[in-house]
């Protein structure tokens, strides 16, 4: 039996089977030997197989609370476990905080990212946002910035937030003020998400859920308030599900999805060798071409013409920062610190 994973819990997984049930299953014990060095060798999108349970197991002990949302479909009473995956056509991944993995993978078979920050309220760093663009740029997912919170800004702020729809409009990539408190610009986010696989993700805090919220009548998921001692978010998410557009209808012909993860404080970059980080942002790799050198590390070369570039600004200096703290990323104690 076959199917697509809508909610990883940690310890359980929903599967949404080609034939329409929904079954709650577990990874085959020995799953996790097969070189998957990841806090979760199953990720939410994932294509996989399934198969029955091992002797000694009772139904009961696969069954879990399902989908907030409404659904016509009927949990499957047999236990299931997942036996394989068949090959991902891209993945959002970010190196894990624990040590002993390596990484792990926040969705996988998406079809674009939206990425959700703001100024303020909390404010989302530069640098958070160019690691998650360079993986999303390394794993070919297409990125939407949309800038959440417009409503709360103070004019300075939001002049500020027009300067950075601009530096990212620049490079290439698309971005949406938005207010999902307010509505504003909301309608304009629908069409873009019609019929795709859409990640949602995006610091604690920056109003994701209530985005969704916004966008798929009466899934009603919980938000919660800024800290206003550290003007941080507080988990409200605490594990990744695919949501259908039309949470009120059937889960075996969604309209598109969305996909809920938890909020990240930092970005640790997984996998990416120095001499391939150049490619991974668009205006430094133009440049690049250009080099006296073609191993330029872009950092101390004569003849570089990306110093040059920047010299001249027309490379951002945040970009490039973020450029140079992920050639850093060999330290491999770096990426534990939040970004």
């Amino acid at each position: 039996m076959k199917g697509l994973v809508i909610k990883n819990t940690g310890s359980w997984y929903t599967v949404l089977t080609d034939d329409g049930q929904l079954i709650d299953c577990k990874v085959k014990g020995n799953f996790r030997l097969k070189g998957i060095r990841s806090t979760n060798p199953v990720a939410v999108g994932d294509r996989v197989t399934l198969s029955s349970s091992q002797p000694g197991h009772s139904p009961q002990d696969h069954l879990s609370p399902l989908t907030p949302h409404p659904s016509p479909l009927t949990p499957h009473p047999s236990p299931l476990f997942i036996t394989d995956i068949e090959d991902r056509r891209n993945y959002i991944i970010r190196k894990s905080i624990n040590l002993s993995k390596q990484s792990h993978i926040i969705a996988a078979n998406v079809d674009q990212a939206f990425l959700v920050v703001t100024v303020n309220y909390p404010q989302t760093s530069t640098t958070f946002i160019d690691r998650f663009l360079a993986s999303a740029e390394a794993y070919r997912v297409p990125v939407v910035l949309i800038f959440n919170k417009s409503d709360l800004l103070s004019p300075d702020e939001l002049h500020y937030q027009e300067m950075m729809i601009r530096l990212y409009e620049t490079i290439g990539y698309t971005c949406q003020a938005i207010s999902a408190a307010t509505g504003e610009g909301i309608d304009l986010l629908r069409p873009m998400l019609e019929g795709k696989i859409t990640l949602l993700s995006g610091n604690s805090g920056v109003g994701k859920s209530t985005l969704i919220n916004r966008l798929v009548p009466g899934v009603n998921l919980r938000t919660a308030e800024i800290s206003d001692a550290h003007n941080t978010g507080q988990h409200t998410t605490t594990f990744s599900e695919m949501i259908p557009l039309n949470a009120s209808q059937s889960l075996s012909q969604p309209e598109g999805w969305l996909i809920d993860t938890p909020g990240i404080k930092g970005f640790g970059t997984f996998d990416m060798e120095p001499e391939e980080l150049t490619s991974y942002f668009r205006e430094i790799f133009h440049f690049s071409k250009d080099c006296r050198f073609s191993n330029c590390t872009h950092t101390h070369e004569p003849g570089c013409a990306v110093l040059k570039a920047l010299e001249d600004h027309y490379i951002a200096e945040s970009r490039y920062q973020s450029y140079l703290s992920m050639l850093e990323d060999k330290d491999d104690s770096k990426y534990r610190a939040a970004y």
